[in-house]
């Protein structure tokens, strides 16, 4: 035992290089990976990618395997390369390049991940709220106003009108989103437990919905070729989406930290498998969803369903003969975006908890911990509301700040890190380097090409 050679972090060499079978624990991993990931985007992504045609999809089911696994890849790599044990994400940044981009990237971090927490905000009230008028038939009618507080009218001069939920939106968005904070807010122990309980039945009803949508396929779509220019135009502004709706980067660095802890210097190489069969999974059930989506609606369906702001499970409850599928897809998409919240959810609040204390720290003042978390829990749950009562477009908010910025700190930060860090020097001068800053980028200015086309 003298002469047993020992990693940094304590683990004995052999027992790191045993590690790497696979185990009950590695699974636990895989499935909180991909609950991260299936959420709102999840359910938004058929409708923005459908709508450009099938072979655009193609493209992309192609594309983004790759591009999950090699970036998710990079950020566990960076946050393992620390030779301080526990080191998460924004404390990694301080010991590779300094105080300040410490800051920064806590920010950035912050940024990343508090808008999605605000998409799944609007997603879950108006999920419930469809599922009140169209399924249980409980609304009101009322004429559909201009600007101006003018009826709008058809060519004939009758009213429009429009069905209103029997709860008021304010009341709905408030009780469903002081429910998943109260989870939150019960303990991590619950909140992991909660969602142990809602991954499992959610991978397979992904599946089984996949498969049962099938015989409704409308194989006409493949018969549609959209010209060069539409094409990449399409897939170029399909990627900020796509890179959301498969996002689960704001597990990541605990997830490494975990990993560094039990395996020690085999952290990286056991992360590099735990992460591709995560990004095999949610390639698999996920483009098999988004494929069976698109080819059982119309593009003017998909179109409609942006317009009214819904995820596209609630949106085949609405126009589905099935009596299955209108009272089954909408629980689905109730349960996507819960199981995706608390991981979330928890990003940012630690991030936002990290800038604050960061900020106090360089001020030289003290923090009252309990009065931080009040402070969080408070703002959190105001922003959340507020955002969920005036409901923007969801795919808007995902375009403009989702996919934008989670490909700065998930695509471009870990190979900035590989380029100029040290501790990461073996991973240079691979061509996945280049291919994961080429999709980040594509993604950061896929904004500027709606704007100008």
């Amino acid at each position: 035992m003298q002469n047993e050679t020992i990693s940094v972090q304590g683990i004995p060499e052999h027992l790191a290089v045993a590690s790497n079978r696979w185990s009950r624990q590695d699974t636990t991993w895989m499935l909180s990976l991909f609950g991260t990931a299936v959420g709102a985007g999840i359910l938004f992504l058929p409708i923005n990618a459908g709508m450009g045609g099938f072979w655009p999809l193609v493209l992309m089911a192609l594309m983004i395997g790759p591009m999950t696994y090699l970036a998710h890849r990079g950020l566990s790599r960076f946050v393992c390369s620390s030779a301080i044990p526990g080191s998460d994400i924004t404390q990694v940044v301080e010991e590779h390049f300094g105080i300040g981009a410490g800051k920064a990237i806590t920010w950035l971090y912050f940024l990343a991940i508090y808008p999605i927490v605000l998409i799944y905000g609007v997603g879950i009230t108006n999920t419930v709220d469809s599922f009140i008028i169209n399924q249980l038939g409980i609304f009101t009618e009322v004429p559909r106003l201009l600007i101006d507080g003018m009826p709008v009218l058809t060519e004939s001069g009758a009213h429009i009108i429009d069905k209103v939920s029997g709860i008021p939106r304010w009341l709905l968005s408030g009780l469903l989103i002081l429910s998943m904070m109260s989870v939150m807010v019960a303990g991590e122990k619950f909140m992991l437990m909660v969602t142990r309980f809602l991954v499992y039945p959610l991978v397979a009803i992904l599946a089984f919905m996949s498969l049962y949508l099938i015989p409704d396929w409308k194989m006409d779509a493949l018969m549609v070729a959209p010209s060069t220019t539409e094409f990449l135009g399409t897939v170029w502004l399909t990627i900020p989406v796509l890179i959301f709706a498969f996002n689960h980067s704001p597990a990541i660095s605990q997830f490494s930290v975990a990993l560094k802890r039990e395996h020690g210097v085999n952290a990286s190489k056991k992360a590099d498998v735990i992460l591709r069969n995560t990004a095999i999974m949610l390639v698999g059930f996920v483009m098999l969803f988004v494929f069976s989506c698109v080819l059982s609606l119309t593009p003017a369906q998909l179109m409609e369903a942006k317009a009214e702001n819904l995820p596209i499970l609630s949106y085949l409850a609405n126009v589905h003969a099935s009596g299955f599928v209108s009272y089954f897809a909408p629980v689905i998409a109730f349960v996507a975006i819960i199981s995706s919240f608390f991981g979330h959810y928890m990003g940012a609040t630690e991030g936002l908890k990290g800038i604050i204390t960061k900020q106090l720290a360089s001020s030289e003042k003290t923090d009252t911990s309990k009065k931080l978390d009040k402070f969080i829990l408070g703002f959190m749950f105001i922003t959340l509301w507020a955002v969920a009562i005036i409901n923007p477009s969801i795919l808007g908010m995902i375009e403009a700040l989702g996919g934008p910025v989670i490909a700065a700190i998930l695509y471009l930060m870990p190979m900035y890190a590989i380029h100029k860090v040290p501790a990461l020097a073996a991973y240079r001068g691979r061509i996945s380097n280049i291919f994961v800053v080429i999709t980040g980028l594509l993604s950061m200015t896929a904004i500027l090409f709606g704007l100008a086309s």
